[in-house]
């Protein structure tokens, strides 16, 4: 969330930066600057009102041990006045901060720079590729039809028990999910990451505080009678555990881990393209977290693309990364690049992780903030990316280790799943 100090500072240079997202700023941010300026002006308007009545009320106590009860009465229906109308001005400056703060909610993030212009993914500017795309055999099968032929995952089981767009593993299917659990975590740990078990389901505040509210309401399940939802990416309840706090510095950088189950709705996803693991509305997720000081979050992005690469390197699938363009840039965002395996046997990229930086938009939400050494106070930078999110991972590890009469395990997880194929039973 912007800062209405920023907006006035730097408002044509935001209008003109936020038409990379096709976002037209120039109306709502006049109507943040109108609101403001009645804040203000209603703010001083009450601190004046409050004070003269204070002024009164100890001018008629004064009057009152001097016995002057009579102009301490005509004095008393001044202070009667005073106060009905700092009740009204109170409610006004109450609306008026609602109405500023939904304004300021409906406003993305400034791309940074480097952001290209553009409307949709195919805008995206591919800057990294690496990975020779395997050639299957005459006959090679998505992983949909890989998965009911070698029986790993079932997905009419998990539509009987709850719907589309809700898996069962089974077999090696389980164990092999369980296996790049815990190899994703193992490589984050291992680059210094901090693993937390989070819960699963979020308040209000949460969502407002990485902004997943009231951007992605529609997106979320929502548990209405305790007015929980249940979570989109443990990127959510990771990054509020510290909400509110001031970070000292010196324990700076934050970085953290954590494996959670993900819950989208994904309302309107229909389409051969979401066939499978393709698009779930539950699914599994190994995020990272960072909590930077603002002059070193570019280089903390650049060190989680690395990180992602070096993971992607191991499991041998060919891969490449695309530098978002403001049309297909999260709401949140000032940078992402997303990261996509090549499923061989559908021909097509499949997104297997974004990493961004959010600046200070998540943390001027959050009230998250640093302080320096000398004492001063200012906003932290805070970071994510999937480090892997599962389904289209394990996707393009069937697709893309299919052989006519097993499926390969790439080298790197044989220790996890004990065992170095997936064969027909």
């Amino acid at each position: 969330m912007l800062h209405v100090a920023d907006i006035q500072e730097n408002k044509e240079a935001y209008i003109q930066a936020l038409k990379k997202r096709n976002f037209n700023a120039t109306e709502v941010f006049d109507k943040v600057l109108s609101a403001d300026e009645k804040r203000r002006n209603t703010q001083t308007q009450l601190d004046n009102t409050l004070a003269e009545s204070n002024k009164l009320s100890k001018e008629i106590g004064t009057m009152y041990k001097n016995g002057e009860a009579k102009k301490a009465t005509i004095l008393k229906e001044r202070t009667g006045k005073l106060k009905e109308d700092s009740k009204n001005l109170q409610e006004t400056l109450n609306k008026t901060i609602a109405e500023l703060e939904t304004l300021l909610y409906t406003i993305p993030n400034v791309p940074q720079e480097s952001v290209p212009a553009g409307t949709s993914e195919d805008d995206n500017e591919e800057v990294f590729r690496k990975g020779d795309v395997p050639v299957l055999a005459e006959g090679a099968l998505p992983h949909w039809e890989l998965a009911k032929k070698y029986d790993i995952i079932d997905f009419e089981l998990g539509n009987k028990i709850t719907g589309a767009g809700f898996p069962v593993y089974k077999g090696k299917g389980a164990r092999l999910q369980r296996a790049l659990i815990t190899y994703f975590l193992d490589k984050n740990i291992d680059a210094g990451y901090t693993e937390y078990q989070v819960p699963l389901m979020v308040n209000e505040a949460s969502g407002f505080g990485t902004g997943q509210l009231p951007d992605k309401e529609g997106q979320m399940y929502h548990v209405t009678n305790d007015d929980l939802y249940l979570i989109p990416t443990s990127e959510v309840p990771v990054t509020n555990m510290f909400r509110d706090e001031l970070l000292d510095e010196k324990n700076l950088p934050i970085a953290c881990t954590a494996y959670t189950p993900c819950f989208r709705r994904e309302a309107g996803s229909y389409g051969a393209h979401v066939r499978g693991l393709n698009r779930l509305h539950q699914f599994e997720k190994v995020e990272i977290v960072r909590i930077e000081k603002p002059e070193n979050s570019d280089a903390a992005l650049d060190g989680m693309v690395e990180h992602v690469k070096g993971i992607l390197d191991e499991l041998q699938l060919p891969y490449r990364i695309l530098r978002l363009c403001g049309g297909d840039l999260g709401f949140t965002a000032s940078l992402t690049y997303d990261f996509e395996v090549f499923s061989t046997a559908q021909d097509r990229w499949l997104e297997i992780s974004s990493v961004s930086n959010f600046k200070t938009f998540q943390a001027n939400r959050l009230k998250l903030r640093i302080r320096d050494k000398e004492g001063n106070k200012q906003l932290a930078h805070t970071l994510n990316g999937s480090s892997l999110a599962l389904p289209r991972v394990l996707a393009g590890i069937l697709e893309n280790y299919q052989a006519e009469d097993h499926i390969k395990i790439p080298e790197v997880l044989v220790p996890y799943c004990g065992f170095d194929k997936i064969e027909l039973n």
